[in-house]
Parts: structure tokens; C-alpha cells; sequence
């Protein structure tokens, strides 16, 4: 698990928008925020930077752990509503690994975001 990660964006109300509605349903909120600068995460497990003191970040990928596959599928319904793009519905991926079950979207800065699960149905 990470402790935080961090990166620029092009418009951070924008971006910040579309991450509290994509990671809420993986309970993420947002915890800080100030001048050009947002903090989305929970407190003592992962949190999420996103700002605008300097040129946005190439494309990114970033996975977020979710509890179970209704997490997983809330979280792909919950990024395209907040105007994500898709890349990928929830569903297995044996590719990677037997019980990997994740879904993908682009963020509005062309970042793939993913949630996963390694939990059954």
C-alpha cells in the first residue's frame, strides 16, 4: 500500500471533481485542499495529491484497492458519470491473474485509473 502519490493537472477543480466522485465508492474523500492543490484519500491508508505548480503529468497509471467486486463495479459507474472515459468494465482479467477483477477509466487528463479486487464473487 502507498502512503500518497502525487501529480499535476490541468485544471485541478476539474480533477478534483472527478476523483471524489471515482473513489468514493472505495470510501475516499477529500481531506485537504488549498491554492491550486487538492488531498483525496482516507486518513492512515492511502491519499491522492493533485495540483497545478507546474506542467500536467505524462499519462499515468494508478490502481486503487477495492474490498470487493461491487466496489469495483461502483467505481467504473461513479468515474464515467463524473465525465471519465472508458477503458475497460469490470470483469475478470485472468491475464494477470486468476481472481484479478478490475475496471478501467481515463481520468479528464487521459490517466488510466483502475479499482481491483482479488475477492470472489
Amino acid at each position: 500500500m502507498y502512503d500518497h502519490i502525487g501529480f499535476n493537472v490541468v485544471d485541478v477543480a476539474k480533477a478534483k471533481a472527478f476523483y471524489l466522485a471515482a473513489l468514493a465508492p472505495l470510501g475516499h474523500t477529500l481531506l485537504a485542499e488549498g491554492e491550486g492543490w487538492a488531498m483525496i484519500g482516507t486518513w492512515g491508508k492511502s491519499r491522492l495529491w493533485i495540483g497545478t505548480f507546474g506542467p500536467p503529468a505524462t499519462p499515468i497509471h494508478i490502481a486503487w484497492l477495492a474490498e470487493n467486486r461491487e466496489q469495483v463495479h461502483a467505481f467504473h459507474a461513479a468515474a464515467l458519470a463524473a465525465g471519465g472515459r472508458d477503458n475497460g468494465g469490470p470483469g475478470l482479467r485472468p491475464n494477470y491473474a486468476p481472481d484479478y477483477y478490475a475496471a478501467f477509466a481515463f481520468d479528464p487528463d487521459g490517466h488510466n485509473v483502475e479499482a481491483v479486487t482479488y475477492a470472489g464473487a
